[in-house]
């Protein structure tokens, strides 16, 4: 080993005594921010409010699942130009994995009735208390459920062929009413008789997980329902031809299944224009300037009139003689009419019959008696004049 001669040793050891480390300054990192808050419930923009309510749940069939892994979504009422319209259950599938749909639902809110969209999320949420059927009993979902990323069926509740569906399991549900059964509360609005307005603490919690909206698929099954007239209920009279499709959209084909004719026809109450405005983010009722110009109440009825309208003839006079009629004016004697049409033609006044020509004997006759009493006066005075001279 080649040793270093002490002047090259001496100087090292003065070049490093001349060097100065300068200390690292350390900065520490912020502490990481607070998690957000848990979103609130989400407002969409599909919430309306009607001053009637919906008409009663229809009694259908569930047509058969077509694919494994679709769920089930209920049919419900919904409100569009013409008023309700009913948008039929069907199979759908879901947006993700582990995801369970809430049926939206109609909910009385002091005098108007507002609803409420449904939506995709872990858990089922509130849905108003409503049997729609089909393993919505009012609470919950109990036509199946998700294991290890695979959707089982209850087979107890929902339709399925086992055939080509393998995940099923078979569990009873108590007190449980489905579409199949025509016992069934058909109340479609939570207030409503055999429905609840309170929401158990799961429920709460689910109102705080996220939600999506309905998928594409499904608002295009929304959109055909609006555009059918045979789904409108002043058309169906709440039992519509299409309760039920296997497949979102489709209407026609194996498996649609209609309403069956359980209840009484049902009427609307009031004209759609006058019976349904938008509803703002936060649930309330929107109101229009007409009606905040005009608070009444949604319920009530116009006052009657004093005096009962005329009654509409069959034949209806043109409007200026409606409006002459109408003004408290005395009636106008009765003159009398030329008549309108051609007169008979008359006779010829004939000239005033003269009086016929008396004979001269007839005159003679009349005046005999006064030609004597003048022959008599001229006697007498030629005889006076005879007997003065």
């Amino acid at each position: 080993m080649r040793k270093v001669p002490g002047f090259v040793a001496g100087l090292l050891t003065v070049a490093l005594a001349g060097c100065v480390v300068t200390p690292v300054e350390y900065r520490y990192a912020p502490p990481p921010p607070a998690p957000p808050p848990p979103p609130q419930p989400v407002a969409y923009e599909g919430d309306v409010t009607a001053s009637e309510p919906p008409p009663p749940l229809p009694v259908y069939e569930q047509p058969p699942c077509p694919v494994e892994g679709y769920v089930w979504t209920p049919g419900l009422w919904r409100w569009g130009p013409a008023g309700y319209y009913w948008v039929p259950g069907t199979w759908v599938a879901p947006p993700a994995v582990g995801l369970l749909w809430t049926p939206g639902y109609w909910g009385l809110a002091g005098a108007v009735f507002v609803f409420h969209a449904g939506y995709w999320a872990p858990h089922v949420g509130y849905y108003g208390g409503i049997n729609y059927g089909g393993g919505y009993t009012g609470e919950g979902y109990h036509g199946g459920r998700w294991v290890n990323n695979s959707f089982q069926y209850n087979t107890a509740v929902s339709n399925v062929n086992v055939t080509n569906i393998h995940n099923t399991y078979n569990q009873t549900i108590i007190n449980n009413v489905t579409i199949n059964n025509t016992n069934i509360v058909r109340t479609s609005y939570a207030g409503g008789p055999g429905t609840r307005t309170e929401r158990t603490a799961r429920e709460v919690d689910v109102a705080n997980e996220r939600h999506l909206p309905a998928t594409t698929l499904q608002v295009r099954h929304d959109d055909s329902a609006r555009a059918d007239p045979r789904l409108a209920a002043a058309h169906n009279e709440g039992h519509p031809p299409v309760a039920a499709t296997p497949r979102a959209g489709a209407f026609a084909g194996p498996g649609v299944t209609a309403a069956k004719p359980v209840g009484p026809a049902w009427r609307p109450q009031a004209a759609p224009e006058l019976a349904a405005r938008p509803a703002r983010a936060d649930g309330a009722m929107a109101r229009t300037p007409e009606a905040a110009a005009h608070p009444t109440p949604p319920f009530e009825r116009a006052p009657e009139p004093a005096v009962a309208p005329k009654r509409v003839q069959p034949l209806t006079p043109p409007l200026t003689a409606r409006v002459q009629e109408e003004q408290p004016h005395p009636k106008p004697q009765a003159q009398p009419q030329q008549p309108r049409v051609q007169p008979k033609p008359q006779a010829q006044p004939q000239p005033a019959p003269r009086p016929k020509a008396r004979s001269d004997r007839q005159e003679g006759e009349k005046k005999r008696p006064e030609q004597k009493a003048e022959q008599k006066a001229e006697q007498k005075a030629e005889h006076g004049g005879e007997r003065g001279q």
